[in-house]
């Protein structure tokens, strides 16, 4: 793995952890607005990955030990990233429920 690829992992990391603590604060607007960052921040990533480590800046290949070391933090980073999205998504439940429930009582008002 390219090590300028982790640096995009730990961006979408630490936007994971403003989301949560939006979602904790129920700051609905800033959770979706972050998740819009996160959604770009992947869309970079992976044309990042696409590039030849040539073309995205890396000098060389980094070395089987340090590759592994890499995998490794990438793999932990990915491990907080979804423990940090499981929450928001707990803690977004009632408040999609809500939502739903008044999308649900205007489309019956207009249905009526």
């Amino acid at each position: 793995m390219d090590p300028q690829l982790l640096s995009y992992y730990e961006a979408i990391e630490s936007a994971s952890v403003d989301m949560l603590a939006a979602a904790r604060a129920g700051n609905w607007d800033e959770v979706v607005k972050l998740e819009g960052a996160c959604v770009l921040l992947i869309s970079r990533l992976k044309n990042a990955a696409q590039e030849p480590p040539a073309a995205s800046g890396a000098s060389h290949s980094p070395g089987q030990a340090q590759a592994l070391e890499l995998a490794k933090a990438k793999s932990r980073i990915m491990q907080r990233i979804l423990v940090n999205d499981a929450e928001i998504r707990h803690l977004a439940e009632p408040w999609l429920q809500d939502l739903d429930d008044t999308l649900a009582g205007r489309r019956n008002k207009s249905l009526h």
